[in-house]
């Protein structure tokens, strides 16, 4: 879990990326488009853990993306420090991005072959000449290598010399690099052993503590992101349904979406497999080029009435529930408790 700290370092507002649906060869025309993200605001503050939630395709690895400006929004704002870092561009926009680093999901792409582990983890600094001098760089990698419990003397070593759990550990070395405040984590232990992903999920809070570092943190364990976030939001759709403090959303769910991602949670205790109450989500998700009217969830939902089609329900804390949930509907259920 993160610091408490009431310090506000991110700041997202009706946040939007549409990718436009084109037809033709020579003279192409929009058709239609994939909202991919389609208005996610939050805040996230230094020392933070935000998990990120949802099924494949909701839209959560193109928010990283926006969010590290990779990718630049349709419409919205993302501020780092009060400065919106989607209209930055140039200098400013090199500037803005030593605060905000990614670790990537899978640790056996994310490091190019080709390079020692000393070049990966120094490449930052040959964008950021101001960070460290070059005489200096060498010692910066072995003093990283060590904060990430890796052998320093093993900066000449190449990608293939080293483990999985390793590899990503060299990932996050590179994203300390810099010395941000923010770290996007995108699935960082999805490839990973069970027991390797305890020790990087353990490797990250330590460092958050001694490095007061802010985590975007998306996964699709929902048993992981509880166990390192402050909140959690959940996406369906490019949208967020829910969000609320790690325990408001795990002990009292209040969105149908929710109580259907945490009754498939795995049980390993077989008493509790007795007492879950299993929901089983009927179709596939709609496309996100053509989305449901009112709310997006209604289609699969077994609360949908009529006014779900003609209302989209707003994010906003509802009677009874006490946290933010974008429900007509919304009714805090306790599906299953999650360790």
């Amino acid at each position: 879990m993160a610091n408490d700290s009431s310090e506000r370092i991110l700041e997202v507002r009706d946040l939007v990326k549409h990718f436009p649906l084109t037809q033709g060869i020579l003279f192409k025309k929009q058709i239609g488009a994939i909202k991919a993200v389609d208005g996610v605001s939050f805040d996230l503050n230094r020392g933070e853990t935000l998990g990120i939630v949802g099924e494949s395709g909701c839209g959560k690895s193109t928010l990283a993306k926006v969010l590290m400006a990779l990718e630049r929004p349709t419409s919205g704002s993302v501020k780092i420090n009060g400065r919106d870092i989607a209209k930055a561009r140039g200098g400013e926009l090199k500037r803005m991005r030593r605060n905000i680093q990614m670790v990537m999901q899978d640790p056996y792409t994310s490091l190019n072959p080709r390079m020692t582990v000393g070049d990966i983890i120094g490449e930052p600094y040959e964008i950021h000449t101001e960070v460290a001098p070059k005489g200096d760089r060498s010692r910066r990698v072995q003093e990283l290598l060590e904060v990430v419990g890796l052998n320093p003397d093993h900066l000449n070593r190449y990608p293939h010399q080293f483990s999985g759990g390793q590899r990503q550990r060299i990932g996050i070395a590179r994203g300390l690099a810099l010395q941000p405040e923010i770290i996007v984590c995108d699935e960082p232990v999805s490839a990973l052993d069970v027991s390797i992903q305890a020790q990087v999920i353990n490797l990250l809070e330590r460092l958050q503590n001694e490095f007061n570092l802010a985590y975007i943190f998306i996964a699709h364990d929902l048993s992981v992101v509880r166990h390192i976030s402050d909140r959690v939001g959940v996406m369906y759709l490019g949208k967020f349904v829910e969000l609320g403090k790690d325990t408001e959303i795990y002990d009292r769910p209040a969105h149908p979406y929710t109580q259907a991602l945490l009754s498939a949670v795995p049980v390993p205790d077989p008493e509790g497999r007795e007492q879950r109450e299993r929901i089983i989500l009927q179709g596939d998700p709609p496309s996100p080029a053509n989305p449901p009217s009112g709310c997006r969830f209604r289609t699969r939902c077994w609360k949908a009435q009529e006014i779900c089609a003609q209302e989209e329900p707003l994010l906003q804390i509802r009677p009874g529930t006490g946290h933010e949930s974008a429900c007509h509907f919304a009714e805090t259920h306790d599906v299953v408790h999650v360790s």
